[in-house]
């Protein structure tokens, strides 16, 4: 758990870095990547050390967050493979849900290589729609603790799950603004690189 003089940091690292991701994901792949690598591996370092331990939390956060970073920065090539993996695995915990159960391990392995692979045959489609919206959730997360929306307990929760982890916005003012600057940021960059595409003919 991020100390409270860093929240708001923080917080505003995530809504810059959504908006981008959100707005221009395509373009700036490379940079989603690792930006988000660093979010995740700074979230799962710093779950794991004890809050009273502020300093040491902060160093691990950072040097777990320059991993994660370098990891998914590393995995360029076939970062359009994990996002698709991602959608399919994520599509079983959903289908799974609705029925009340958990899925085996089985269901995720086949529905995340089946992700993997029609990724892998839309990957420009992939890119914008993953970068629109996981870039929207992340920026409505930042924006909403910098405008002090939520309590200090929520906030901290809402610090640590960080799309996908927590897939939707906890109310409804948040899901709505998710949906909207998702599809503002698909519309952006479908316009842009369609632009582009047609320039370069």
């Amino acid at each position: 758990m991020l100390p409270g003089s860093f929240q708001m940091p923080a917080a505003a690292i995530l809504l810059v870095g959504g908006l981008c991701s959100c707005l221009a994901g395509y373009r700036i792949f490379r940079f989603v990547l690792a930006f988000f690598g660093f979010v995740f591996g700074a979230l799962f370092v710093g779950a794991a050390m004890g809050s009273d331990q502020t300093l040491w939390m902060i160093g691990a956060s950072l040097l777990g967050g320059l991993v994660g970073a370098l990891i998914l920065f590393a995995a360029y090539f076939v970062g359009v493979a994990l996002i698709g993996a991602g959608i399919g695995a994520g599509l079983a915990m959903v289908l799974w849900a609705a029925v009340d159960r958990e899925p085996g391990i089985w269901p995720v392995i086949i529905l995340a290589v089946i992700g993997a692979v029609g990724a892998l045959a839309v990957q420009r489609h992939v890119i914008i729609v993953a970068t629109a919206f996981a870039g929207a959730q992340t920026a409505v997360i930042g924006a909403a603790e910098l405008i002090a929306r939520r309590s200090a307990d929520t906030a901290s929760h809402q610090m640590f799950h960080v799309y996908p982890l927590d897939p939707l916005p906890n109310t409804r003012s948040d899901l709505i603004a998710f949906v909207v600057l998702g599809i503002c940021g698909l519309i952006v960059q479908l316009r842009t690189t369609t632009a582009k595409k047609s320039a370069k003919r």
